[in-house]
């Protein structure tokens, strides 16, 4: 990643057939291979024949009511720590325990990683700057947009006070460059369904896939899926919340409008711009709804689609932009906030307006625009009241709902994510729950791997 590279060239590198191939050799051993050469043609074979799967365990129906019965799991793998969710935080998690010397498994339930920054289509990267100017969510996250730096089209608008802008495939890029070589070992397509328990200790996760129910055993568990779906599954106290979900799309052709599109004022839907001359991304802000409510997801996917396509077709009708397109709306929905952890600390609103110093700092955040003062984020928000060898990082960690539009943005999750990896790793190597691992040799680590903390 020492020279910049083209956006054609960073294509052909993440093409169908060698991506597939590189991740093989991150799925196996934990470490990128060489691509493998490709045959000419489809080819199959048979693994098994005449096959049928035991119907012993299928839940029944007794007394009007479905029952699962009881059932051995095949173990998927077995690790000191184990990363829930493959977004910003996520991937930030997984690299920081890695380079801190644990043996690192990150689990992310879509095809990629980066989460609502880049399945999300939500592009701009606000957040991370205060008085002065001065950025102030460093680290991991930061090392990531210096790499998007050396890719034609890979970032925008970088600089002293500024909000940059990221192209998703070339972020989604970047960070599986990173994860390989760091050497985390990595499954895609699986989602988080469960946690395993011993006492109040948290053992694991039980994942569902295409290869079945399987677990994957833990020393430490880092709770990065944004909507707590392991801590809450561990019996961690939490605050269900509703906030908007809206969705994301892009348009294209903006540098091809016809001589109309200069008279007058801009209509309204054309959002932002991105490092591909042309495409815009357009927000949503969304109703409120509860993200929890599968059927409420189901109707909100249904309709913002269609209303988005009703903008895009009043768009076209405005002189001038007839020729303008929909690239894609984003594969995820806009949750912003679900569950948040009821920590040890919670980090309240009056906090952050206020800059408040904590001596347990482990991140720093700052506000969309630099006016603020930067303000501490505790280690306790990380780690539930009683619920051990757990800990959370990203938009689920133990904060007051209104704090909510500082903590789930990219930056937070990220320098977050960053701090929940180092600790993870350090009680796993000590031996001690994350709760009583020491915080002076975390902040050490992160500040040696370039993180911000005051």
């Amino acid at each position: 990643m020492n020279q910049r590279i083209s956006r054609r060239d960073l294509l052909r590198t993440v093409g169908a057939s060698s991506l597939a191939t590189g991740f093989s050799g991150v799925l196996a051993g934990g470490a990128a291979v060489a691509d493998e050469p490709q045959p000419s043609g489809f080819t199959g074979s048979v693994l098994k024949a005449n096959v049928a799967q035991s119907t012993a365990t299928c839940p029944t129906i007794v007394n009007g009511e479905v029952i699962q019965p009881q059932r051995k799991l095949s173990l998927l793998d077995q690790t000191d720590v184990l990363v829930v969710g493959g977004g910003s935080a996520g991937v930030a998690a997984a690299i920081a325990a890695r380079r801190t010397g644990a043996q690192v498994t990150l689990v992310e339930r879509y095809n990629h990683f980066g989460g609502l920054w880049t399945g999300g289509l939500v592009l701009v990267v606000i957040g991370h700057m205060v008085k002065g100017p001065k950025q102030v969510c460093m680290g991991i996250g930061e090392e990531m947009m210096r790499r998007l730096e050396k890719i034609d089209g890979g970032i925008m608008n970088r600089g002293p006070g500024k909000n940059p802008t990221v192209d998703a495939e070339a972020l989604k890029f970047v960070m599986l460059d990173m994860v390989a070589e760091a050497g985390v070992k990595v499954f895609l397509h699986c989602w988080g369904v469960d946690a395993i328990m011993e006492g109040d200790a948290v053992r694991g996760a039980v994942f569902e896939s295409k290869s079945g129910r399987q677990a994957i055993l833990a020393k430490v568990v880092v709770d990065a899926t944004g909507d707590g779906d392991v801590f809450a599954a561990a019996g961690a106290e939490f605050e269900h919340r509703t906030y908007n979900i809206g969705l994301v799309s892009r348009i294209g052709n903006l540098d091809k409008l016809g001589p109309a599109a200069k008279e007058g004022r801009p209509p309204r839907g054309l959002g932002a711009s991105t490092p591909i001359p042309g495409v815009n991304w357009v927000n949503m802000l969304g109703p409120e709804r509860d993200g929890l409510d599968v059927a409420e997801l189901s109707r909100l996917e249904m309709n913002h689609r269609r209303q988005i396509w009703k903008q895009l077709e009043k768009l076209r009708k405005t002189p001038g932009y007839e020729r303008v397109y929909l690239l894609e709306t984003a594969p995820q929905l806009g949750v912003r906030i679900t569950r948040t952890l009821v920590g040890v600390k919670t980090l309240t609103h009056e906090d952050i307006r206020t800059g408040a110093r904590f001596p347990d700092v482990i991140a720093v955040g700052g506000f969309t625009e630099p006016k603020g003062e930067e303000w501490h984020i505790p280690y306790g928000v990380l780690v539930p009241r009683k619920v051990e060898q757990l800990l959370t990082a990203g938009r689920c960690i133990s904060a007051a709902l209104k704090t909510a539009d500082n903590i789930r943005l990219i930056p937070v999750c990220f320098a977050t994510g960053h701090a929940a990896g180092v600790a993870a790793a350090v009680a796993a190597q000590d031996g001690c729950p994350p709760r009583a691992v020491e915080v002076p040799k975390v902040q050490r680590i992160l500040r040696e791997q370039e993180a911000y903390l005051g």
